[in-house]
């Protein structure tokens, strides 16, 4: 019985090691992925982990083909210069909030939740340097507006 008792304990403590260190790991690629965080005078208003679209390439494909998208996750467009930047939603099933940021970081315009696979060009009139896509809501629900501002932590290219 004692045999059993130690078996049982050393497989527990085997389990519990395993698992603490698949946890550190996960902990770990988290902390590396680059952030979009949203910010007033009073803290953090929302933290979103991106996929980066630095490339023509990147860009032009988006998110197309996606059918699923967390509530702390996007994607952020880094465009080489401030233009008007416009979307449209082809071949997106998802319908997105696009929030539109100047050089700074500033959020100069939003398109609130567009109209999943339209054609139709959508864009805020003002220019932008980087643009972010997130699921559709979660503008308002987190309070982000005009005004606020971004922060980039961990993404390539923008110090």
């Amino acid at each position: 019985m004692a045999d059993i008792v130690k078996a049982c304990r050393t497989r527990t403590r085997l389990f519990l090691s395993l698992g603490c260190a698949f946890l550190l790991c996960v902990q770990a690629a988290c902390h590396n992925e680059p952030l979009v965080v949203f910010e007033d005078a009073g803290g953090t208003k929302a933290s979103f982990r991106v996929e980066v679209a630095d490339t023509a390439r990147k860009r032009n494909w988006g998110l197309m083909y996606r059918n699923e998208l967390g509530t702390d996750e996007g994607m952020l467009f880094v465009f080489p210069d401030e233009r008007d930047q416009s979307f449209w939603m082809k071949n997106t099933p998802l319908s997105l909030d696009i929030i539109f940021m100047d050089a700074r970081g500033r959020v100069v315009g939003i398109v609130h939740d567009t109209v999943p696979f339209s054609t139709r060009s959508v864009g805020i009139g003002v220019p932008s340097r980087y643009v972010l896509e997130v699921r559709a809501g979660l503008a308002r629900r987190n309070g982000i507006a005009v005004g606020d501002a971004a922060r980039f932590k961990r993404v390539p290219g923008i110090p």
